[in-house]
C-alpha cells in the first residue's frame, strides 16, 4: 500500500482512477457478457446474453465514490461501510467486493481471474445468478437497493452504540424525492457523538430518474445548502465530469469531511459535550450514465434519463449495434487493467483496503461485530398471581415494561426500543425507571420535556413509522436487538418494509457463508378492538393477515392473551434468529387469566386447552371454542360463561392459541394433523374468535380434516363508540358469540329460540345504553369468570 504522503500526489490518482476504469469495466461486463470476460477474440453473440438486464445510470458515479472512500479508509485508518441507496446499481458493489477479494471468499467458484471473471459477469441478473441491486448475497451489504427510501435509517440505527464506525451512505437523487427518505435527514437529531458511531450521507446527484429529471438536481447549491442546512447538516458539494480533474477536488472535500466527522467526535468525547453538531453531508454532481455512451441513436444517453438502464440495445439475437458495446468496454482501456489471466494489476489492487477494512468485508455488516445474545431477565418474576382467574386487573404492557426495564439493565449496550411517540402512549413505563428518550435538539429546562437525554436506549421522539422500523433494521441487521412498538393500524404504514425485511433475512439464510441476525421484533398496540376514541379509522389488523402469507420460516405471529403469556413468550422473542416477530399486545386494564405454569405451555406448545373453562373432560366435546388474542380471549370466556348457565350440559372445550402459526399445516412448525385434530378434532363444529381478518383462519383449517369452522374476528366495522361496543359491530363479543354456538351444534339448536331472542335482546339493550350514557353496559364492565363447578 502507498505510504500516506502519496495519497495525494498525481501519480496516485492515477492510479485510483484506474482502479475505478477497472470498477466500471467489470460493472459493464456484468451487463451484457455471458463469455469473452476480456474480449480476446472478437465478441460473438454466443457471448452476449439473451436479454441483458440491469441499470446503468448511477454505477459509474458510484464506483468513483467508492474508490475515493477506499483512499480515505486506507489513509485515514477507517472503519467504514458501504449502504448503497441509489436502486437498482447492484453491480457497484458487486464488482467492489470482486475487485478486493471480499467476494470470492464468499464465492470460491469466481476467483479473481478469467475464469471468475467470465462466471461474474454471467450470473449477474440472470437466473440462478445474482441480483441487479445491493441485496444480502452480497457481502457488506445491509440495505435492499430495490427499495427506496431507507438508506439514511439503515444508515443511523447501525451506527447506534458502534462509536468508531461510519456509514458511507449513498443516496440517489430520485430516492431523495420519497417521503421515507426526505424524512430520514431528522435522523441527526438522534446521533450521540459520544456514544454512536456517524453517518456520511453521499448525495449522488446525476439528475434524473427512470424518464424524469430528479427535482433536487435542478436546485442551486445555494438552495440546497439552505436546505439541508436547515435540518442541521453541513453540505460540501463536488461537481464535474473530468475524472483527472475531480479526483483531486473529491479527495479534498472527503479528507476535510472525515477530518471534521473526527473533530466534533474528539471534542464531543473529551469534553463529554454531546450538543448535536451539524455533520457534514456531499452532494456529487456527476452526469446520468457518466463514462457510457455519449448518444445513440440520434438521441443524447450520457447526461439524460435514457442511460438509467441498458443504454444501447445489444443482445444475443441482436448484435447490430455490438461494435458500440466493444468500443465502450474498450474505452475502459481492460489491458492496462488486468493481466492475461484476468488478475487485476497489482498497483491497483494495492489501492484496496485490507482484512476487515474492506468495506465489503467490515464486520459490521456481516455479523462479525457486537453479535451476541442478549442477556434475559427471569420472566417469572415478573409474573401475576391468577390463581383466581380474571379476578386480576392489569395493564399488559405495563408489566411488561418492567421486563423490558430490566432487559436493558442486563444489556446495556446492545439493546434498543424504537417507536414512532408512543412509548409512553402504550403503558411502557417501566423503561422510563431506567433510561431516557435519546434526542440531541435542544431540551427544554421548563418542565415541558420529559425524559429526554442526549444518551437512553429509547428512540421514539419523530412521528414516523418508517424512521422507528428503518432504525430497528439497520440495528438488528448489524448484530444488535430491540423492539419497534407501534399503534396496530399504523403498521401498514410499513407493512412494505417488513415484506422487503423478510426477503433479506430468506436470501441471507440461504447463503453458506452467511451469519444470522437477531429477530425483528415488531410490538402491535392500540389495537382494532380498543380504539374507542379514534374509532375506525385506527382499526386494521392486517399486519397479521399480510405477514402470515409470507415463508413461515421466517414468521412469528403471537397474540398473548394477558401479562403471563406476554412474559413467557418473551424469551422466544428475544433469543430466536432470522424471523420477523409480530406481537399483539393490549395496553388496556385486561383480566388476567393464566398462570404463569399455564403461559409457559402455551409459549412452549403454541397452544392449550384450558382445563378450568372446558367441560369435556373424559367425554368427547358438543364444541369447541378457540381464541387467539386478548379481547377474543376474554369475550370466549364470558360467552362460555352464558352458555354453562343457560346450557350447562353442553360440552364445551376451550383451546387458547398463542402462537397462531403453529396452527398452519404448511410451516415448518406447524401441528401434524393428528395433533391438530387431539385439540380441535376433526368433524364437531369449531368457533374460532379472532383478532383479525377471518379468512386467516379459514386458510388455516382449508387443508386439515375439520373445515367445520366459523369465524368471529374483523369485519371492517367500526365508529367512535366504546370499547365493548367495537366487538359487538364485529360480531366478535360474548353475546353473538354464544348465540352463533348455540344455533350451529344440532342437538341444542332446536331447543335455542328462547335463548337467542335473549342474546338479541341484549344486544338491542347494549346498543340503547350505550347512546344514552356514553359508557358499556354493567353486564359487561362488572363480568368477572365465575369457576364451572
Amino acid at each position: 500500500m502507498a505510504a500516506i504522503k502519496d495519497f495525494d500526489s498525481t501519480a496516485y490518482f492515477a492510479k485510483l482512477n484506474a482502479y475505478w476504469r477497472a470498477a466500471n469495466y467489470i460493472s459493464v461486463g456484468q451487463l451484457y457478457l455471458r463469455d469473452n470476460p476480456l474480449l480476446k477474440r472478437p465478441l460473438q453473440s454466443s457471448d452476449v446474453k439473451f436479454n441483458p438486464l440491469g441499470h446503468w445510470g448511477t454505477i459509474a458515479g458510484q464506483n468513483f465514490i467508492y474508490a475515493h472512500l477506499n483512499r480515505v479508509i486506507n489513509k485515514y485508518d477507517l472503519d467504514m461501510f458501504y449502504i448503497e441507496g441509489p436502486g437498482h446499481g447492484g453491480q457497484v458493489m458487486i464488482s467492489n467486493a470482486y475487485l478486493d477479494g471480499t467476494y470470492s471468499e464468499a464465492y470460491p467458484e469466481m476467483p479473481q481471474n478469467e475464469t471468475g471473471m467470465r462466471l461474474l459477469f454471467k450470473r449477474f441478473s440472470f437466473p440462478g445468478g445474482a441480483a441487479s441491486h445491493a441485496n444480502a448475497q452480497i457481502p457488506g451489504s445491509i440495505h435492499e437497493g430495490g427499495e427506496l427510501g431507507y438508506a439514511l435509517s439503515h444508515a443511523t440505527g447501525a451506527i447506534l452504540d458502534n462509536p468508531e464506525v461510519i456509514a458511507a451512505t449513498v443516496i440517489g437523487d430520485g430516492e431523495s424525492e420519497t417521503g421515507p427518505l426526505a424524512t430520514s435527514w431528522f435522523s441527526n437529531t438522534f446521533i450521540n457523538p459520544i456514544t454512536d458511531g456517524a453517518v456520511l450521507p453521499i448525495v449522488h446527484m446525476n439528475g434524473f430518474k427512470i424518464s424524469n429529471p430528479t427535482i433536487l438536481s435542478r436546485k442551486s447549491d445555494a438552495d440546497l445548502t439552505k436546505y439541508y442546512e436547515g435540518m442541521g447538516w453541513h453540505p460540501y458539494f463536488v461537481e464535474g465530469d473530468d475524472p483527472e480533474k475531480l479526483s483531486p477536488e473529491m479527495a479534498k472535500t472527503l479528507d476535510t469531511i472525515i477530518e471534521e466527522i473526527k473533530s466534533i467526535q474528539k471534542h464531543a468525547r473529551e469534553t463529554h459535550d454531546a450538543t448535536m453538531p451539524h455533520w457534514p453531508v456531499l452532494i456529487v454532481r456527476t452526469p446520468k450514465g457518466w463514462t457510457g455512451p455519449k448518444e445513440f441513436n440520434g438521441e443524447k444517453i450520457e447526461g439524460s434519463f435514457r442511460a438509467h438502464q441498458v443504454p444501447i440495445p445489444v443482445k444475443r439475437d441482436d448484435m447490430t449495434h455490438a461494435d458500440e458495446l466493444v468500443a465502450w468496454l474498450k474505452s475502459y482501456k481492460p489491458e492496462e487493467l488486468f493481466d492475461e489471466n484476468g488478475v487485476l494489476k497489482p498497483e491497483l489492487k494495492a489501492l484496496t483496503p485490507k482484512g476487515a477494512k474492506r468495506m465489503t468485508a467490515n464486520p459490521i455488516t456481516n455479523m462479525g461485530l457486537n453479535a451476541k445474545p442478549l442477556v434475559l431477565p427471569d420472566y417469572k418474576q415478573y409474573a401475576l398471581d391468577n390463581t383466581e382467574h380474571g379476578k386480576n386487573v392489569k395493564q399488559d404492557m405495563i408489566i411488561w415494561s418492567d421486563y423490558l426495564r430490566d432487559l436493558i439493565k442486563l444489556n446495556a449496550h446492545n439493546f434498543r426500543v424504537f417507536g414512532p411517540d408512543e412509548t409512553m402512549s402504550n403503558r411502557l413505563y417501566g423503561l422510563f425507571e431506567t433510561t431516557d428518550r435519546q434526542w440531541l435538539e435542544g431540551i427544554s429546562t421548563n418542565g415541558s420535556d420529559e425524559d429526554m437525554a442526549a444518551s437512553g436506549r429509547i428512540i421514539d421522539s419523530q412521528l414516523s413509522e418508517h424512521q422507528a422500523e428503518g432504525f430497528l433494521e439497520g440495528y438488528t441487521l448489524t448484530g444488535r436487538h430491540g423492539v419497534f412498538t407501534s399503534y396496530e393500524a399504523f403498521l401498514r404504514v410499513v407493512d412494505s418494509m417488513l415484506t422487503q425485511h423478510f426477503k433479506w433475512l430468506r436470501e441471507a439464510h440461504e447463503q453458506k457463508w452467511h451469519k444470522p441476525y437477531p429477530s425483528l421484533n415488531v410490538v402491535s398496540t392500540s389495537t382494532s378492538f380498543q380504539q374507542d376514541h379514534n374509532g375506525y379509522t385506527h382499526m386494521d389488523p392486517g399486519v397479521l393477515t399480510h405477514l402470515a402469507e409470507k415463508k413461515g420460516e421466517y414468521i412469528r405471529e403471537y397474540l398473548p392473551a394477558d401479562a403471563n403469556s406476554l412474559l413467557a413468550i418473551s424469551p422466544k422473542v428475544f433469543s430466536s434468529e432470522n424471523t420477523i416477530n409480530l406481537l399483539i399486545t393490549s395496553k388496556q386494564p385486561r383480566p388476567q387469566f393464566y398462570s404463569i405454569e399455564e403461559a409457559t405451555v402455551l409459549a412452549n406448545n403454541g397452544l392449550k386447552r384450558i382445563d378450568w373453562a372446558s367441560t369435556d373432560d373424559g367425554v368427547e366435546p358438543d364444541v369447541v371454542l378457540a381464541a387467539a388474542g386478548t379481547e377474543p380471549n376474554l369475550e370466549s370466556l364470558a360467552a362460555i360463561d352464558i352458555l354453562h348457565d343457560n346450557f350447562p350440559e353442553l360440552k364445551i372445550r376451550f383451546v387458547n392459541v398463542l402462537d397462531l402459526l403453529k396452527l398452519k399445516k404448511s410451516d415448518p412448525r406447524g401441528l401434524s394433523d393428528e395433533v391438530f385434530d387431539q385439540y380441535f378434532t376433526a368433524d364437531k363444529p369449531v368457533f374460532f374468535a379472532f383478532h383479525g381478518f377471518e379468512d386467516l383462519i379459514r386458510d388455516i383449517f382449508f387443508d386439515r380434516h375439520n373445515r367445520d369452522v366459523y369465524v368471529h374476528g374483523f369485519r371492517e366495522e367500526g365508529a367512535i363508540t366504546t370499547p365493548f361496543d367495537m366487538r359487538v359491530l364485529n360480531e366478535l363479543d360474548r353475546f353473538h358469540l354464544a348465540k352463533d354456538i348455540i344455533l350451529h351444534v344440532p342437538s341444542f339448536a332446536q331447543k335455542a329460540a328462547g335463548f337467542v331472542q335473549k342474546m338479541d335482546d341484549t344486544l338491542q339493550y347494549h346498543y340503547d345504553y350505550i347512546r344514552e350514557t356514553g359508557e358499556d353496559i354493567p353486564e359487561v364492565l362488572n363480568w368477572t369468570w365465575k369457576p364451572i363447578k
